[in-house]
């Protein structure tokens, strides 16, 4: 793999690199301040990515307060090279805490959004536009009516869904296709070895739906970086995950013992546990991109170098059964041990459709039941 080497964004004609430069970190403002970088320190960034041959590039409007789309918009100008990104952004958060209709997926607020958003990236229109999350209260309908009418209006060419339930995005593309309107193509999701809770329903969801994934926090916030210790008393490290721990969930000993795995992985590799982490979430299936964010160039290359090797395949196993999460409630049901006592009671089970896992499938048996 390399960042030039582009791939189709689900089922669509929309080819992006493996890799998607995040920049929620651009600007000093609003929510995401405490890790935030000015224009000057950013620009050799996003410079580093274009020049590796990345074209993926993903903001949103509630990222430091606008000034991400602000600033990335400038340095897109300087490059010359708006036509060859595939510019991405969001909307959902509140931009007016006063105004009802000033957050959430509401035709209203979708449609305003869409034109601020496109002021601060001074272009005329946007290559991907997600929901950042779903509202919970805005109907299915009017959301993907008012992607439709986007995109028929030139303002975005292509739509997608970021931190959403899979039914909601399986109902989403069942709209538009009932009704020949604009298709979902993207599907931004939290995915990495120490949270693979989107394999349940999300991974199988997309592949079937024509969906691409991209996977938002590859390194988990950075735990996977290897540059974090567990004393017993709290994390230790430089870094976000530290301090008063509000910007760090618990971490479990499981996946303290996933980290350890990683970490023995990376050693026989010569590689880093970042490197290692993105190289397995990007050769995931159904995967089209995985997200990174970085605060320097030089942080950016050693990034990209996790598209520079393969993972042997006993080394990928071992990744895959430490990370791996105990099937919970009725997916339990889907699981090679449970099919497997089903054909032992004599339950003789036909083969399945291509939404179940393939170790399902070559687990029972053929015929009828």
């Amino acid at each position: 793999m390399s960042l030039d080497e582009y791939y189709l964004l689900g089922r669509s004609g929309l080819r992006v690199s493996r890799l998607s430069l995040g920049t929620m970190n651009f600007g000093t403002g609003g929510f995401h301040a405490a890790y935030g970088r000015t224009e000057d320190e950013v620009r050799p960034i996003l410079r580093r990515y274009l020049d590796a041959g990345g074209n993926f590039v993903d903001t949103a409007d509630f990222y430091t307060a606008g000034e991400s789309e602000s600033i990335l918009g400038g340095l897109i100008a300087e490059t010359g090279a708006r036509d060859r990104i595939v510019l991405t952004t969001k909307v959902t958060n509140s931009v007016d805490p006063g105004d009802p209709n000033a957050g959430g997926n509401g035709r209203k607020h979708v449609i305003r959004a869409v034109e601020a958003s496109l002021r601060r990236l001074r272009t005329d229109y946007l290559d991907l536009f997600l929901l950042h999350t779903w509202d919970r209260i805005t109907p299915v309908e009017e959301v993907v009516r008012t992607f439709d009418d986007l995109t028929r209006a030139g303002k975005i060419r292509y739509a997608g869904l970021s931190d959403v339930p899979a039914w909601y995005a399986a109902h989403a593309q069942g709209v538009a296709e009932a009704n020949s309107l604009a298709p979902m193509v993207a599907l931004q999701l939290p995915y990495s070895l120490v949270d693979r809770t989107i394999e349940a329903e999300h991974v199988d969801a997309g592949r079937q739906l024509g969906i691409g994934i991209t996977a938002w926090s590859p390194l988990a916030g950075g735990f996977l970086t290897g540059k974090y210790r567990d004393t017993g008393a709290g994390v230790t490290g430089e870094g976000r995950l530290t301090g008063d721990g509000t910007a760090s969930p618990a971490w479990t000993d499981r996946q303290w013992r996933v980290l350890r795995v990683l970490e023995d992985v990376a050693g026989e590799l010569g590689v880093s546990t970042a490197q290692v982490a993105l190289n397995w979430v990007v050769t995931r299936p159904g995967v089209a991109s995985a997200i990174v964010g970085a605060s320097s160039a030089a942080q950016l290359d050693s990034s990209l170098v996790a598209l520079d090797f393969e993972l042997p395949a006993e080394l990928r196993a071992a990744l895959d059964e430490a990370s791996a999460e105990p099937p919970r409630s009725l997916y339990r049901m889907f699981t090679p041990d449970y099919q497997g006592w089903l054909v032992n009671a004599g339950v003789r089970l036909g083969d399945k459709p291509a939404g179940y896992h393939p170790d399902v499938r070559n687990w029972v048996t053929t015929g009828q039941s």
